[in-house]
């Protein structure tokens, strides 16, 4: 078969299905699958290939693991930290559903540190460039006048030192402020024995003008900066979408095929042959190739789409600002992709609508009704049976 007798169904439906019922062969639609199975291969690989995500150093799973367990902080001047499940980020899993919270009583200062976090690469091109925390005081209502981190290398003395005090300018209490600091840069090292690719803990220190009671609050800190493609088996995703895409072709393929027969054989006693409805309805089937095809034009001209912290963190402010950039990249093609979708719909149904009159000598008041239900039914039953 050729290509020419294959894209005929498009051009000239009735003409092209009348040929394919006189001589049924399994050829034309065997190809159809391949095509389609081959281009969405090639479109779920450009979207691999444009689509980064920002790493942690907490695997995804664990969430911010270092801001869910009091247990592993220590108060260097206050009480002993405790975990805060009623007060901290509202967020997905990467932010969790507590943070953790210090308190000093009748003091200026307040102080604490997290240890044995790493080692934690921050160097080079594979190091994270960036620090983010968040930074909660309830108590007291001014801002405090100095804060210090410490990013320790090995041990306590050699540590690296920013100096936080000119982020908070703009902070105020009872606020979960956010701070994402650049390593490297304006941090002060206090000997040679330090090492940006060995961070191994942390220490915040704060201090306030007037002694009074101080409650902190600390949540979602995480180093990041890194972005790595969004799947980390190019390969074995390729496979699994390219598998998925054969299943809902062929399942598609066979119910729509089943339920043409069955509506035409129970309802109106239509002498219908099985072999030359399912090679037809497989042709009917090709809108969904021009589909993949358009599909992958379309998504080669986005620019590489970075996904930083923020869109998983589920804060919601923050989320919306950075699913908005994204949104504005993806426009066009996601508009195309929209409309494309209800053209392709309508497509079927009309070529479905073909084959059913050619095949059974129905009126186009039964032909397309028939084509109607059996294309609505076969892709929610392949959508039940392959989870989606």
């Amino acid at each position: 078969m050729s290509v020419y007798e294959i894209l005929r169904v498009l051009y000239a439906p009735q003409k092209a299905f009348k040929e394919i019922t006189q001589n049924p062969k399994y050829v034309g639609p065997i190809v159809i699958t391949i095509l389609f199975v081959l281009a969405n291969t090639g479109f779920i690989y450009i979207i691999i290939n444009k689509t980064y995500v920002e790493q942690t150093q907490s695997p995804v799973l664990q969430g911010d693991a270092w801001t869910e367990n009091a247990s592993l902080w220590t108060s260097i001047i206050g009480e002993t930290p405790t975990a805060n499940s009623n007060d901290y980020v509202n967020g997905s899993y990467y932010i969790g559903n507590k943070s953790i919270q210090f308190k000093s009583v009748n003091n200026k200062q307040i102080a604490m540190q997290l240890s044995d976090i790493g080692p934690v690469n921050c160097s080079g091109a594979e190091g994270f460039t960036k620090l983010s925390i968040r930074i909660k005081w309830t108590s007291p209502s001014t801002k405090p006048e100095n804060a210090t981190i410490y990013l320790f290398s090995g041990n306590v003395s050699n540590n690296f030192k920013y100096n936080l005090t000119r982020n908070l300018e703009n902070s105020t209490s009872n606020v979960w402020n956010n701070f994402t600091i650049q390593l490297v840069t304006d941090w002060i090292s206090s000997s040679m024995a330090t090492n940006w690719d060995n961070i191994t803990g942390l220490r915040l220190e704060f201090s306030w003008l007037e002694t009074s009671n101080i409650t902190l609050l600390i949540d979602g800190l995480f180093f990041r900066g890194v972005f790595k493609l969004s799947a980390e088996n190019i390969p074995s995703s390729v496979f699994s979408f390219s598998l998925y895409t054969f299943m809902q072709f062929f399942l598609r393929w066979v119910f729509l095929s089943g339920l043409i027969y069955i509506m035409s054989k129970t309802l109106f006693n239509a002498n219908i042959v099985w072999k030359s409805l399912l090679i037809a309805t497989g042709f009917a089937l090709m809108p969904m190739l021009i589909q993949a095809l358009i599909s992958i034009t379309a998504y080669s001209t986005l620019p590489t789409l970075y996904y930083p912290l923020e869109f998983f963190s589920g804060a919601a402010v923050e989320n919306e600002i950075v699913y908005h950039n994204i949104t504005q990249k993806t426009w066009l093609v996601s508009q195309i992709g929209r409309y494309l979708e209800i053209i392709v719909l309508l497509w079927i149904i009309i070529l479905g609508s073909i084959v059913t009159r050619l095949l059974t000598t129905f009126s186009w008041s039964k032909s397309i009704p028939i084509s109607i239900i059996a294309y609505f039914v076969a892709v929610f039953a392949q959508s039940f049976l392959l989870g989606i």
